[in-house]
């Protein structure tokens, strides 16, 4: 069986060590998988290579489109895994692209590496199957808000939130772009009563400066609210670059 990857150039997946730039392991070593396809169409997406190819016609704010044969790469699950050993870590992200998509090809992947600690990047619509759940440690959900572009009905399913508002290895890690997409946060968390603790406000950007710029303000709405806020640690240190 097989797992659909991005790639950093053409034929060479997107497995890579480096630290974790995002999230509560933000400065973790880690080992990076990327893997390929998404169910929603963020349009502001930094990753738009894993599923913005040329036959699709969802919008991204950037306009171009990618060809699939040199941007995705299917390799053999213990290929994937071997690959991840090799590089030392002791812990794996798993990123997209949403992982979810192949949750069964996943689990058969770590059942290669059976002592690595497993992170997994989610947009929160689906729940990991049984063989894969319990081998995670972290799941890192970023619900997408209306700004995203994607319909509530697709990126913000209430039986999800509810899932994840319960479930005590997530965190919620929600993509701020403007002030006024604080409230949709703070609607989400009411309606779904998730602990603030749990929350992570994190700028949308691709430099440092508009980074910067942005965390200026959502250092007064996590003061305000008790959330927690996540910078782009990887934007500082490489920029928006594949492989980092």
């Amino acid at each position: 069986m097989a797992l659909v990857l991005a790639t950093q150039t053409p034929g060479e997946p997107e497995i890579f060590a480096s630290l974790q730039g995002e999230g509560p392991s933000m400065g973790t070593p880690v080992a990076f998988v990327r893997l390929s396809r998404c169910n929603l169409a963020c349009v502001w997406c930094d990753t738009p290579y894993t599923w913005h190819f040329a036959d699709d016609d969802r919008p991204h704010r950037g306009g171009a489109t990618y060809d699939r044969a040199a941007n995705q790469i299917t390799l053999d699950e213990a290929d994937v895994a071997a690959r991840i050993a090799a590089l030392g870590q002791k812990r794996l992200v798993i990123t997209g692209g949403e992982p979810m998509l192949q949750g069964a090809q996943l689990a058969r992947m770590l059942e290669h590496l059976p002592d690595i600690e497993v992170e997994i990047e989610t947009n929160g619509t689906a729940k990991p199957p049984a063989r894969l759940d319990f081998r995670v440690d972290q799941f890192n959900v970023s619900p997408k808000l209306a700004h995203s572009g994607n319909p509530a009905s697709l990126a913000l399913k209430p039986q999800m939130l509810d899932f994840w508002a319960s479930e005590s290895r997530a965190v919620l890690k929600f993509v701020i772009g403007a002030p006024e997409h604080i409230a949709e946060v703070k609607d989400i968390v009411r309606k779904h009563m998730i602990s603030p603790n749990k929350v992570f406000l994190m700028p949308e950007g691709t430099d440092s400066e508009t980074l910067r710029e942005r965390e200026g303000w959502l250092v007064d709405a996590c003061l305000a609210h008790g959330f927690r806020m996540s910078d782009r640690m990887h934007i500082h240190l490489f920029g928006d670059t594949r492989g980092t």
